[in-house]
């Protein structure tokens, strides 16, 4: 069994066909299908069952397939670390991030990224939940994570900053001339809310903090990211908490922020399965050196540390 033997079928399974692999792969049908069997003869049986028009895979086949990406993956992800390790100056490096630290916090990031060190390709995915963050850093999709703290995570975590969560209000809101607001004083407005949003002891961070002030937000919309959670709050459809640094760097819209009272704060890091060299040791130090970004505070007296629990976090 050979890796490249398992990346011949990986290819076949995500086609679906035999041909469109082989054209894919730059191989011929006859190699292809022989690597094929080659596979299924060191594994003791048939992983995928020829079909007139295609192939599809056995039941051996499924129990074989999430192992045999995992492989792929973890192989290609050693050759990055092993490259990453001679230095920063070449190969790629691979960084999952939640949407807003992808949209607030990274431009800047990777702009000074570039400058310093041009031979390092980037490649950023941007996920919905810190869940998800970790997946892919365990998988070997990414090679390190950049987003709120992960709960129980076994390899390394670096923390990078704090960043301020804060209330969104279009520039004519009756609150516009104000820099922080109570909860109370919100208890009669729609909300905006976000799927993203944080859970905190299985219940939704906003409705716990509006539940401890003594009353229960009403949603008038939902939305999948933070961003558009913000354009809506602009517009007037209500108010919506996002953080700091997407209002202000990034979304560019004619709106107000305000600061709860007491402030909310979380913590952001980098963490990876391994500790962090070359290339990634290089990335995480720049981004403690670009810390604090504008908008990202120090831990305020009194402040609520928007901590994670097992749930969505906001992106």
């Amino acid at each position: 069994m050979s890796l490249r033997q398992m990346e011949y079928f990986l290819t076949v399974v995500e086609e679906a066909s035999f041909t469109r692999a082989a054209e894919l792969l730059h191989v011929t049908q006859s190699a292809l299908s022989h690597q094929i069997k080659a596979l299924e003869r060191s594994v003791g049986g048939a992983l995928l069952e020829r079909m007139p028009r295609g192939a599809r895979l056995t039941p051996m086949g499924r129990a074989f397939l999430p192992h045999a990406a995992l492989a792929v993956r973890s192989a290609a992800q050693a050759r990055r670390a092993a490259r990453a390790a001679a230095g920063a100056e070449g190969g790629e490096l691979h960084v999952a991030a939640v949407h807003s630290v992808a949209v607030g916090v990274l431009p800047d990031v990777f702009a000074r990224w570039r400058a310093a060190h041009p031979g390092v390709l980037l490649h950023l995915r941007e996920y919905a939940t810190t869940e998800a963050l970790e997946d892919e850093v365990q998988r070997g999709t990414a090679d390190l994570a950049v987003g709120p703290a992960p709960a129980d995570w076994p390899g390394t975590v670096v923390e990078v900053g704090r960043e301020e969560i804060v209330l969104v209000v279009p520039s004519g809101d009756r609150f516009a001339g104000r820099r922080t607001v109570t909860l109370p004083e919100l208890a009669d407005r729609p909300w905006v809310r976000c799927a993203m949003e944080p859970v905190v002891d299985g219940e939704r961070f906003l409705d716990r903090a509006c539940g401890h002030a003594g009353f229960r937000p009403r949603t008038a919309v939902f939305t999948e990211h933070t961003s558009t959670a913000v354009r809506m709050a602009a517009a007037g459809v209500g108010v919506c908490t996002a953080p700091s640094h997407i209002v202000a760097g990034a979304v560019g819209e004619d709106c107000v922020v305000l600061s709860p009272d007491p402030p909310w704060v979380r913590t952001l890091t980098v963490f990876t399965r391994v500790p962090p060299a070359g290339a990634a040791a290089a990335f995480v130090e720049l981004l403690e050196e670009a810390w604090p970004l504008p908008g990202a505070p120090a831990a305020p007296a009194g402040s609520h540390e928007v901590r994670r629990a097992p749930a969505p976090a906001c992106g």
